[in-house]
This record gives C-alpha cells, structure tokens and sequence, in this order.
C-alpha cells in the first residue's frame, strides 16, 4: 500500500509567498450561510455584484437571498437537505437564489443551462430536486422533460428581473420580441422569482443551524464521458477550500475595490468558488458577464471597469486577445490573473502578459475538490508550464496503477487529500470505490509530475494519453508547441488507430492565417518535438467543439 504523505513531504512548502500559512483554520467559516453573513455585516454597504450596468449591495444581497429563503420555507415547505436546482446564466438573480437556498438548509444543484432535455432529465432526477428556478429563455428544454422529473415548483425569471422598474420591463421586452432569444413554452403553475421574493417577505425566515457536515452544492461532472455524477460538496469542503484559496490570494486586501470580472459561468464550480464566494469573503465585487461568447460586446463591457482580477480559461484569453478594441483596455489596476479548468498554452500566456502587462497565473482544480488543488505563486505570476504547488492544508501523492508512490519526476496520477475534497458522489457507492484509494486519496484521473521543487505539471488526463510505438505522447505538449505556430488560432490534439504504431497523433487546427499548410505545421513541430511526437495527421477545422467553460471536447472530434 502506498506510503501516505506527512508534512515532512510537503517540499512545496518553501515555494509558498509570504504571509500564506502552511495550514488554515478549517474552521474559519462554519458553513457557507456563515461566509455571507460575516460578509454582510462587514461590508453591508459596499457593492457585491454587478450586471448589466446594475449594481447589487451586500445589503441587496441580504435581504433578497433571506426573501427567498423564506418562501422556500414557509411557501413551499421544503426541508433541511431538500435539493432545488438553479438553472441560469450570469445574473443578479444567481447569486440571490443559490444564498436563498443554503441559508434555507437546502441543497444547491446548478444546472447547465445549455443542456439537452437529456441531460437536464437525469440531472434532475438523479438529484431528486423538488424544485427548480430557471430563466425562461431555457422553459421550453424543462417542458419536454417535466413530468418525468421529481420537480413540484418551477420559480421563472427573466434577465432583467432583478434591474429597477422601468428598465427591467424594457430589458425582458427586448430579450423576448425584438431579440427573439424565448423559445416559446407552456408551464402550468410556474411562480415568478419576483413573486416567490415578495411572498417570502411577508413571512418568518427561520435560520437554519449548518455545519460543516451538511450538504451544500451537488455539483455535476463527468457529463462529457456518460451520464454525469453528482460531487458532493459539503459546507465544510467549500468553506475549507474559500479558506485556502483566500489565503493564498493575499494581494487582494482591500476591501470595496477589489474587482473580478466573472465571464465563466457560476454554475462551474471555478467560478462559483473564487468569483462568487471568495470575493464576497473579502468585500470584493464581481461583474457578471451573462454572454461572454459576445466578444465586442464583452470587450466594450470590459472598458467600463477598473478591475483586480480575472479568471478564465484558454480559449477566453485567446478569443479577447484576437478581438478588437482589447487593447483599448484599462489593465493599470490588474493584481491577478487565473487560468484555469483546461491548460493554459504557453503563446497565449505569453501574448496575455505582453498586452495587459500582466502575467497569467494557472491553477489547478476539481470539481470534486470544491474546487482548488494547487496553484502558482502569486508573487511569482506568468507562465512557467506547471500548475503550481498544492494549496495550504493539501497533501498530494502521485501514484501508478498499483497505488504505488512514484519516484520523484516521475509520472503518475495525480492524487488529492485534503478538508477540501468531497464526501464523495451523490448515490454512487461503487463509483466512490473507484476513486478513492485505500487510504483515502482523491484520484484525479489526471497525469502528473512533480519536480524538485514540489511544483506540479500536467501531462494529461489518463484516458486522453496516446500511445505511439509503445511511447507515451501527451495531447497537451502537442497542443502547447503546434499553438506556438503564428498561423494557429487554436488547436486540439487526439490518437487515432494506425496500422504501424497503434496509434498516431492527429492535430485539428483553427487557422488563425488562411495560407497556414501542413507542411508549415509539420516543420514546426519537427522542430519541437521528438520524432515519434510528431503529428502523423493534421485536419484545419472551421472551430472546435467546446463544452459551455471552453473545454475542448477532444470525445467529439473522435467521432469526425
């Protein structure tokens, strides 16, 4: 059985910036509900949230979220442990529903609002929600799935519902008749979020008494490799993981002015940590970025702000980089950047921190780990191709497939422990066997190695590992040297069978120059690369598949 490690192994240690503890106090927060409330009473009158122009006090925050809590309490009569799910982009109304539920005791399930019926049928079956609250512009996926779910109340609203009167009439005017963007549905019975906040107003909010054993979030993942699971995050994980990531981000120390713009959506669990709840533990204010995809649009967005912070993923940065008008941008207040959920490649890294002046820092997380593993050192920003070292009050240990320890440099899969990881998935005993290890280890099903140093990197995830002539080629090495290529925009890299080797290494690229050849990649690489890591096939394609964060969904391009 593999050795577990103690604090004698933690070499990272001496990595860690001044004034970050090798250890927190687990016990900072004691639940989630406890987070918002220290944060109201200390910073009641400074902004929380901001969207669309419409500014969101820790005060609004307050008594909306108590609102609604009282509605799911007095109104529906849902009990402690009850799951509601949320299904929403980047809305003021996000955050007053998912604080509504936890300061209910209830369960949080955030939905993806871009799923299928399919998707959205399991999700909330598997969950048992008994109620939903869902932005109208995606009813119409509910209403074929409807009667087959658990759900007894559908709470609507409309994107403008939370803006002041008249705007908010003429905001879901708009969405609706000019922009078309409401497919047309037909619920019987639904409630409308500014209803449900109205009624819960007029009645008793009980507090409800969490620990850090209670259920927070049951946050889906998986979904792109077969029927999704539910992590289950307690309020302990996640308070934990605030506590650990609070500390290490130490730069950000002033209250009222601390800004971070939120395009990734709070329904992943990235954001949901860092932007939503670690800026509210510290008097910060987040930007909600409700359509990032709508990149002038973003960007004019951007230009209204004087922002701390930022955090995305690849394609984010490399889409803003390559739109018009970035460079018109006030990056002069930028503390910290973070990279994060897939990646980050070297030439756009670069190209970030050349343009605003600020370098790109990576991380490193799960959804399964509330979500922060490790992350670079702040003090040290910009790439340097490593996903840093591990979190205060984390211990890491990478294994091979017997669940030995590896050798120092050596790969192995990368696995967790720590207060931030989850009890485990949401009604799947033999899936909890799976990833756990004798001895309690998450394992990540992602391949690492660790250096002298105890900085960790990313060679790949396990299954995505390609083996050509018995030679173990990684698809993000390949990734990060063909998106060095001037005439690439992005790329994407997978193993297709082959006759002579098993199997080859094909790379899709997104052209970013219309002349880029083959035959240009090829040379590049050869330059780059060893022999037998050299693309066999490359295929220029139109955009890659994506999942709504960015991940590229190297499953999909199997199948082209």
């Amino acid at each position: 059985m593999a050795k577990q490690l103690t604090s004698a192994d933690k070499i990272w240690l001496k990595e860690y910036p001044p004034g970050v503890p090798a250890e927190i106090d687990i016990h900072e927060f004691s639940s989630i509900a406890d987070l918002l409330e220290k944060s109201i009473e200390n910073y009641r009158n400074l902004v929380a949230y901001e969207c669309m122009g419409v500014e969101f006090t820790y005060d609004d925050l307050d008594r909306n979220s108590q609102d609604f809590a009282s509605y799911l309490q007095n109104v529906l009569g849902l009990n402690k442990g009850d799951r509601v799910a949320v299904m929403m982009p980047n809305l003021l109304q996000y955050p007053v529903a998912i604080f509504g539920i936890l300061r209910a005791g209830l369960v949080v399930v955030n939905v993806n609002p871009l799923y299928t019926p399919r998707e959205l049928e399991h999700q909330l079956v598997d969950s048992g929600s008994r109620a939903i609250v869902i932005v109208e512009n995606f009813c119409s996926t509910l209403q074929q799935v409807l009667k087959k779910t658990p759900i007894e109340t559908v709470i609507t609203t409309q994107l403008g519902d939370m803006h002041p009167f008249p705007k908010n009439l003429l905001v879901n005017a708009v969405v609706k008749y000019r922009k078309k963007l409401v497919p047309k549905w037909n619920i019987q019975g639904t409630v409308p979020l500014r209803a449900a906040l109205a009624r819960g107003k007029a009645q008793l909010y009980h507090r409800v008494e969490l620990t850090h054993q209670d259920t927070a979030f049951l946050q889906y993942t998986g979904g792109t490799t077969g029927l999704s699971k539910g992590a289950q995050l307690l309020h302990g994980n996640i308070a934990a993981n605030i506590s650990q990531m609070k500390a290490w981000m130490n730069v950000l120390n002033d209250p009222g002015k601390e800004c971070v713009i939120t395009a990734l959506p709070l329904y992943h669990i990235f954001a949901l940590s860092v932007n939503c709840l670690i800026f509210l533990a510290i008097g910060g204010k987040s930007v909600l970025i409700p359509n990032p995809r709508d990149m002038p649009g973003f960007v004019a967005e951007l230009k209204r702000h004087r922002f701390t912070a930022f955090t995305g993923v690849n394609t984010l940065f490399n889409g803003l980089m390559h739109t018009p008008g970035f460079d018109e941008i006030d990056f002069s207040a930028l503390k910290m950047v973070i990279g994060g959920g897939t990646a980050v490649q070297q030439a756009v890294a670069e190209q970030w921190q050349k343009r605003t002046g600020t370098g790109l820092t990576e991380g490193y997380g799960l959804t399964e780990t509330s979500p922060g593993v490790s992350f670079s050192p702040l003090n040290k920003p910009g790439w340097n191709g490593t996903i840093g070292v591990p979190l205060p009050s984390t211990d890491v240990s990478l294994r091979d497939d017997d669940n030995n320890v590896v050798a120092l440099g050596e790969p192995g899969e990368l696995c967790v422990k720590g207060p931030q990881v989850m009890v485990g998935y949401w009604q799947k005993p033999e899936e909890n066997a799976k990833v756990f290890t004798v001895d309690g280890y998450l394992k990540t099903g992602d391949v690492a190695v660790m250096d002298e140093n105890g900085y960790l990197k990313i060679v790949d995830r396990k299954k995505d590992m390609i083996l050509v002539s018995g030679f173990n080629v990684y698809p993000n090495e390949i990734e990060g040297v063909v998106a060095m290529h001037p005439g690439v925009l992005e790329c994407a890299c997978i193993g297709i069978p082959d006759d002579k080797t098993g199997e080859a290494v094909k790379v899709f690229v997104v052209k970013k120059d219309p002349a880029l050849s083959v035959e240009s990649l090829r040379e590049h690489c050869k330059q780059q690369l060893t022999g037998y890591k050299v693309p066999k096939h490359f295929e220029f394609i139109a955009a890659l598949p994506k999942t709504p964060v960015g991940k590229i969904l190297r499953k999909e391009l199997r199948n082209i």
